[in-house]
């Protein structure tokens, strides 16, 4: 269905899983009796602002909630219904995860107004799902699908960011180059990203399953209750790669210290062994008169028998002194 008036699609719920595609004349004709109502729209088609704000019978205040440009997690109950904002992750190629689309809905009994500004992967599943006879029934059964569709894509993204520290852990024991350190704090970049909407909705979803609405029987309050603790578990797996990266991070330059310092040693030994044999290298090679041997044919060979033993002298000092 074409997207230029903003409706991405409706259904008329038949109550066993299948619906009834319906047009903009459809939904206008739709009532409470004849199924549940599920309209998708995007919020910012002329017709589907329009239909909103002068058709759907949605309080106007939870219009403007719905329509914002910037929202997070959230749900408030109104009249027998429920605003609700989830956050999902961004799985369309080349795009980041953390940069997170939102899914704002109405719910209530009868009917579930969902929108978007860009495309919800979990909502294509439920779409394609009442295609074949196998979506939500009613409005409850839409909520409980719509956030447990949700979490489960977020389990994977998170599961990868996990697998990425673990991998880095590894590199950095294995080898200490300054690339990992972007690698590092791209990976701290996403979980801080995902965790700054997902903190949210898992406060939203702790409240969402005992949200006091007539529509949400038991089993759904259970359910929901089950994609809560599910949430609650990314959290703080994000919690837990965040805090990984950093310790990774501090390791990694810990290593690349301890390694220039080496170096550093290193160099500083080779420059207190030759330093003085340069200094008497640089006396005896001014071409100046007086220069003690510049007559006799052995003059060299004593001289560089010198700087051998000098050199032998100074590393016998360094070791004891423990320098080396």
């Amino acid at each position: 269905m074409s997207e230029k008036n903003g409706l991405v699609f409706a259904f008329n719920l038949d109550g066993k899983g299948g619906g009834e595609t319906l047009d903009f004349a459809g939904i206008k004709d739709w009532t409470p009796g004849k199924g549940s109502l599920w309209v998708h729209l995007n919020y910012t088609g002329t017709a589907a602002k329009k239909w909103l704000h002068h058709e759907s019978g949605i309080d106007p205040i939870i219009v403007d909630a719905l329509t914002a440009e910037e929202t997070r997690p959230r749900s408030l109950v109104h009249k027998g219904g429920m605003l609700v904002i989830l956050r999902g992750v961004n799985l369309s190629p080349k795009t980041d995860p953390e940069d997170m689309i939102s899914i704002r809905f109405w719910i209530d009994a009868n009917r579930i107004v969902t929108m978007r500004n860009r495309p919800v992967m979990a909502i294509d599943d439920l779409r394609q799902a009442v295609i074949e006879g196998q979506g939500p029934t009613g409005p409850s059964a839409f909520l409980v699908q719509l956030a447990n569709h949700m979490s489960y894509r977020m389990g994977d993204v998170v599961a990868d960011v996990d697998d990425a520290v673990d991998a880095l852990e590894d590199e950095v024991l294995n080898e200490q180059n300054y690339e990992l350190r972007q690698k590092i704090a791209n990976l701290r970049r996403t979980a801080i990203g995902m965790r700054r909407y997902l903190a949210p909705q898992r406060d939203m979803m702790n409240r969402l399953y005992s949200e006091s609405v007539d529509w949400l029987d038991d089993n759904d309050r259970m359910r929901l209750r089950e994609t809560s603790d599910r949430t609650t578990r990314y959290v703080e797996d994000l919690d837990a790669v965040r805090d990984r990266a950093t310790v990774t991070h501090e390791e990694l330059n810990n290593r690349l210290a301890e390694q220039m310092n080496k170096t550093m040693y290193i160099l500083s030994i080779v420059t207190g062994i030759f330093l003085p044999l340069g200094l008497l290298t640089g006396l005896f090679g001014i071409n100046v008169g007086g220069i003690p041997g510049m007559e006799s044919r052995w003059a060299f060979t004593v001289f560089c028998g010198v700087l051998v033993i000098i050199a032998i002298c100074l590393i016998c000092l360094f070791k004891r002194k423990k320098w080396m």
